[in-house]
């Protein structure tokens, strides 16, 4: 998993995926995420962000990295086969050209310091025929503006401006999905009837998930040339 220079709070974020309520809500966004993506066996995996939660969907993936900002500290990835968490710089990722299926960024492209210099080196890593999943706050959710949950850090955006920038960065919108519609309440009664509470806010409201989903691939044909970068990076085999 790789990212940015961001301003995401890597404490912040891994203290919240230990509650209760950052449980339920990881649920609940793995859940669409594996609709998207059923499997990926034989797949190369590259989490951009706080993406580890989330690469459990696919623990029959060939291999999965996991990335943080170069001035963060986080837990390394789970041991494995092919399991590897390094930090890097958000506009010089340390991998050669097409090096991967599929790329997940997770509480990444709001926190990043240049969104298009990260999307730009994402479709540099990415195979022509690989796939991108951008999992980012929706501005017009009610978990953006909850300041002790991560996604209330950083950049929320609109449907409409992920797609806009996914244009502008050379990837071509295929599937859009929302989740997390489960107001953020911490109350346990609310929690647990957690799948019943955001199918209900789903079909009432639709316009107030906490995340946007989004599904993309590479424009081949507006591909520019890129120059290349001089690549930093610091490794940590998972133990």
């Amino acid at each position: 998993m790789i990212v940015p220079a961001m301003t995401a709070d890597a404490p912040l974020t891994s203290q919240f995926y230990a509650t209760k309520r950052g449980t339920v809500a990881c649920g609940l966004v793995r859940a669409r995420l594996h609709r998207v993506w059923p499997r990926l066996e034989g797949q190369s995996v590259l989490g951009i962000g706080h993406a580890s939660p989330y690469l459990r969907c696919w623990p029959e993936a060939a291999r999965r990295i996991a990335a943080v900002p170069a001035q963060l500290d986080v837990e390394p990835w789970p041991a494995g086969p092919g399991n590897l968490t390094c930090t890097m710089e958000e506009d010089a990722m340390p991998f050669p050209d097409l090096s991967f299926d599929r790329i997940l960024l997770v509480h990444g492209l709001e926190a990043a310091d240049n969104a298009r210099a990260l999307l730009r080196e994402v479709w540099r890593v990415l195979k022509d025929d690989g796939r991108l999943l951008v999992v980012a706050p929706n501005r017009m959710g009610l978990w953006a503006h909850v300041e002790s949950t991560p996604f209330a850090h950083g950049h929320p955006y609109s449907p409409g401006q992920i797609g806009r920038l996914l244009a502008d960065s050379m990837f071509r919108v295929e599937h859009r999905d929302t989740a997390l519609h489960l107001p953020p309440v911490r109350a346990r009664m609310l929690l647990r009837g957690a799948q019943a509470w955001d199918s209900g806010a789903r079909w009432l409201m639709p316009q107030f998930a906490g995340v946007t989903i989004t599904e993309a691939v590479k424009d081949v044909y507006a591909a520019i040339p890129l120059r290349s970068r001089r690549r930093r990076m610091v490794l940590s085999r998972a133990a």
